[in-house]
């Protein structure tokens, strides 16, 4: 096996806590897109399948994996709108301005960027989220100086699980694929690292369990904390 030299992670899930980022402010942003409608409000808890009393999203939500594309149909539905491209926009908006109040990074993602940027790895993010909101998270979990390479469903490489993100980091680089290992915590990264012909490297720091990350995945580390190590014992 080929050494790894550049790494692209996963965001949510990955780098920082889906549960208690998003779930969080889910609950604040489903609120104010419904406007003080209930019956709306109760449809988008039901449709992207949102646990109330946790504020979490079940494993089966589209909001784990899915893009702004699937979630903007989804909302549209619920909240009887036809212009979920519009909406997609607004719903992006609202979750970039709960960020700075709700953001909760897995661990110390800064200081494990740090060092595997200081070894020398090429390091970027690829996430089903919109390019803007990578860029502004990063910037808030300190780690904008360590990434070499952002990108998101709307930068024009397709969407995860379709491999066109990870394909982009692999020219960027100039490398091999095989010499470039995707991070992630869903089957979404894992396949899109795969079709690619990178590594795919599993997290279970997300809401995917081991039993289901592991068939899809070269190896499964607990968190990103555990990355080093691996890549040592490479």
């Amino acid at each position: 096996m080929a050494p790894i030299k550049a790494i692209l992670f996963d965001k949510d899930g990955t780098l920082l806590d889906f549960d208690l980022t998003w779930g969080a402010a889910g609950y604040s942003v489903m609120k104010k897109i419904s406007r003080g409608d209930d019956a709306s409000f109760d449809r988008l808890v039901s449709i992207t399948h949102y646990d109330i009393e946790t504020r979490r999203y079940r494993a089966t939500s589209h909001m784990v994996a899915g893009s702004l594309d699937d979630i903007g149909l989804l909302w549209a539905a619920a909240l009887e709108r036809e212009d979920h491209a519009t909406l997609g926009n607004e719903i992006n908006e609202l979750f970039m301005a709960a960020a700075p109040d709700f953001l909760t990074p897995i661990g110390d993602p800064a200081g494990v960027l740090s060092t595997l940027a200081g070894q020398g790895y090429l390091l970027g993010i690829a996430t089903n989220d919109s390019e803007a909101a990578a860029i502004q998270q990063a910037g808030i979990m300190g780690i904008t100086s360590y990434l070499n390479f952002i990108v998101g469903y709307d930068s024009g490489h397709g969407r995860k699980p379709d491999p066109g993100m990870v394909e982009a980091f692999v020219r960027f680089t100039g490398l091999q694929p095989h010499q470039v290992a995707l991070v992630g915590d869903s089957v979404h990264d894992l396949h899109a690292a795969r079709a690619a012909g990178a590594i795919a490297i599993a997290v279970l720091s997300g809401p995917s369990s081991r039993e289901v990350l592991e068939p899809h995945a070269d190896f499964v580390i607990d968190s990103v904390a555990d990355l080093t190590r691996l890549l040592s014992d490479l």
